[in-house]
């Protein structure tokens, strides 16, 4: 088992403001004890710095994936195979896999190389300071809508093991998270990597337990046809619709991005490993995702005739009838087990995510940030209400509808990453910094405005059935095409505001920020050279978020700075090719 190394900066930067500094350069920003704490802090609201990012790649990668133990895909799975037939829901569920790990690559990538989150990270893919703080409340709401659902499946188990009303059980549901996630990275690794290997003999122990005993089981399942009209043959618009409602699992990437930033720099010596853990941990999530919604359609279709079709989705359900193939007389207490195991190792992950998209949110439209442990509270209320709404018997339509935003966003950071700085429209690097940006740059931004309306108006059945069966992918596509369209009309003119005038002797020898610490000037805290800007309104270098937080200084900095082209020769971090 690879050692698990905690983490304790040596200067723990407060990030937590009272924004009381109103005079120029003067240092006089207060902070809160929850935002001075780092450990709980992670970092939230800027770049993650060398000196806290000592874990290795393998247990970076481990945390990671730990957060995908989630039943929902076997609920997804099953409700897909339900509604679809076999055929239409194998189909399905490869092409949304097949998407989204195609899109997961480059964000993954950038996400470790600049150690940003996906906030900052869509900042500079296209957006602008201002523009993504849309995406901070779609990405947020990811995180609590499928914590209602996971907090639901845990919710069903403790009603069918230990027979506590879903009601109390939603409650019970939510509040064990809170613990885990106020102390974020630092205990989410300890948790995820030694409940890694049980959960994973738990998992695939039913269909050991099946090909064994009953392996003509698998053959009778490609005949299922659960409610689909057009029984389990192949249907267009059966592929679209399941295929949609896998796609609302697009803005997963941001969930293993959040912890993807907390990589070691990539060096000649761990490049292998680096890039084994940012692919299998990064896009690699879907693999076994996939693998997972198949499975749960095989086992909705290998309970139907015990349980019916209504509750053939349901994961516990589906693995009490899988335990007890091999364990009948402990099959319900394993499988609640299991369950809660799966709920409490997802959740975490939601809730963690979540503080992270709210804290990005506020600060930006209030100036003000009383830490990310805060938010937490914030994004399981969401989620309780969600739960106690019953928002697990639509799982199909709130799925399907959140897609098509979900996957217009993630389609146009793409295109940035993949297309406009490969030709050279978009800077090279991923500028994160409110002092550097616009607040709106219409290439993503308008990208993903257009994109979204298009295919909910698809989604509404406005371009026929068709139009509404493959409304994610003309969210998908349209993005894509529109962010190099607007990149060359506005030639690139709104991505950087003005360009970086910290002392160029802070620079190394390839004209890279240094891994160098500033103070600064207005909390008066050492940082790394890449959270740091020149600020002439405080005249001296600000932090990233003291200057997210400044109110009085209007982007003085920015007025009247005429930023034509982009400059496209200033990396934003130090970052090993």
């Amino acid at each position: 088992m690879t050692e698990i190394v905690d983490n304790q900066a040596p200067t723990p930067p407060p990030t937590v403001a009272d924004t009381s500094a109103e005079a120029p350069g003067a240092a006089g920003r207060t902070y809160n004890d929850w935002a001075k704490n780092d450990t709980l802090e992670d970092y939230s609201l800027r770049y993650a710095p060398k000196s806290f990012r000592r874990w290795t790649p393998y247990v970076v990668a481990t945390t990671a994936l730990g957060g995908i133990a989630y039943l929902a895909d076997f609920a997804i799975g099953g409700s897909i195979a339900i509604s679809n037939g076999f055929s239409s829901a194998m189909v399905a569920i490869l092409a949304a896999a097949v998407v989204i790990f195609l899109t997961g690559i480059p964000i993954s990538y950038y996400s470790a190389k600049y150690s940003i989150d996906m906030d900052l990270l869509t900042r500079g893919a296209g957006f602008g300071y201002l523009g993504s703080t849309l995406t901070s409340v779609i990405y947020a709401s990811f995180t609590f809508i499928f914590f209602a659902l996971e907090g639901s499946i845990m919710a069903q188990a403790l009603e069918l093991g230990l027979h506590i009303p879903l009601a109390v059980g939603y409650l019970i549901c939510s509040l064990i998270i809170l613990p885990l996630v106020i102390y974020g990275m630092t205990a989410l690794s300890k948790m995820q990597v030694w409940t890694q290997p049980v959960w994973l003999v738990l998992m695939v122990a039913p269909f050991v337990s099946i090909a064994i005993q009953e392996p003509g089981k698998f053959s009778e399942f490609t005949h299922f046809a659960g409610n689909s009209p057009t029984g389990s043959s192949l249907s267009m618009l059966g592929v679209g619709a399941g295929a949609g409602v896998a796609l609302s699992l697009i803005a997963q990437i941001g969930e293993q991005v959040d912890y993807l930033r907390f990589m070691p720099d990539k060096t000649p010596q761990n490049a292998k490993k680096w890039w084994g853990a940012v692919l299998s941990a990064g896009p690699g999530w879907v693999v076994l995702g996939a693998a997972k919604q198949i499975g749960g359609a095989f086992l909705a279709f290998y309970i139907a005739g015990s349980v019916g079709l209504s509750k053939a989705n349901e994961p516990i359900q589906q693995y009490v009838h899988g335990f007890k193939t091999f364990a009948a007389p402990v099959a319900l207490g394993l499988a609640t087990f299991f369950v809660i195991l799966s709920q409490i190792k997802i959740n975490s992950t939601n809730a963690y995510s979540g503080s992270l998209s709210w804290s990005n949110f506020f600060s930006r439209l209030t100036h003000r940030h009383p830490g990310r442990v805060v938010y937490i509270f914030l994004n399981v209320g969401i989620a309780l209400a969600l739960m106690e709404g019953g928002v697990f018997g639509f799982l199909n339509t709130v799925l399907g509808f959140y897609s098509n935003v979900a996957i217009a966003w993630i389609g146009a950071v793409v295109a940035d990453l993949v297309i406009n700085k490969p030709l050279k429209l978009s800077p090279s690097y991923i500028e994160f910094k409110r002092a550097h940006l616009y607040n709106f740059n219409p290439v993503g931004f308008g990208s993903m405005l257009i994109a979204s309306a298009v295919s909910i108006a698809a989604y509404f059945e406005a371009f026929g059935d068709y139009g509404k069966a493959y409304s994610p992918f003309i969210a998908l596509f349209l993005a894509m095409a529109l962010s190099p369209l607007f990149a060359v009309l506005t030639k690139g003119k709104y991505y950087i505001a003005r360009t970086d005038d910290l002392d160029e002797s802070l620079l190394d020898s390839d004209g890279l920020p240094s891994a160098a610490t500033l103070t600064c000037s207005v909390c008066a805290t050492d940082f790394e050279r890449p959270d740091m800007a020149n600020c002439p309104f405080h005249q001296g270098a600000i932090c990233s978020l003291c200057c997210s937080l400044e109110k009085d200084c209007h982007d003085s900095c920015k007025s009247g700075s005429g930023a034509g082209p982009v400059h496209l020769a200033m990396p934003a971090v130090r970052a090993a090719d």
